[in-house]
């Protein structure tokens, strides 16, 4: 992820956020190891992977646009710079992954959470 003005994405950054997840997850196991009934519960949740299906595999959740936000250009404009007011936002928001060039949307926020739910939940004491 972490894409230029065509919304490609950079294999460095991919890269990088990889090796960093992997390293975390790592260092979590190795906390919980060292003292599980005194330390705290950790969880690594990955929403890289599930984050990155989506704009690899969008179709198959219903989206038809993938690698552009739905504000203004879709593919520089983020947070504030995304009011409505001032700059155009798409007609049909659910129809993209990201709503600016970095937030998804509430239906990938929704597929998100779905995954974090299946996957997850069963490490958390809740």
């Amino acid at each position: 992820m972490g894409g230029g003005p065509d919304r490609g994405c950079v294999p460095e950054r991919n890269a990088a956020a990889r090796l960093y997840n992997a390293r975390a997850q790592e260092l979590i196991r190795r906390l919980g190891e060292e003292d599980p009934a005194g330390f705290p519960t950790l969880v690594y949740i990955d929403i890289y992977t599930v984050i990155q299906d989506l704009v690899d595999n969008g179709a198959r959740y219903g989206f038809s646009e993938t690698k552009k936000g739905c504000c203004g250009t879709g593919t520089s404009e983020v947070a504030v710079l995304c009011d409505a007011r001032f700059m155009p936002v798409c007609d049909d928001v659910s129809e993209h992954v990201f709503f600016d060039s970095y937030h998804p949307t509430q239906r990938a926020y929704k597929v998100i959470v779905d995954y974090i739910f299946d996957h997850y939940m069963q490490f958390l004491n809740l």
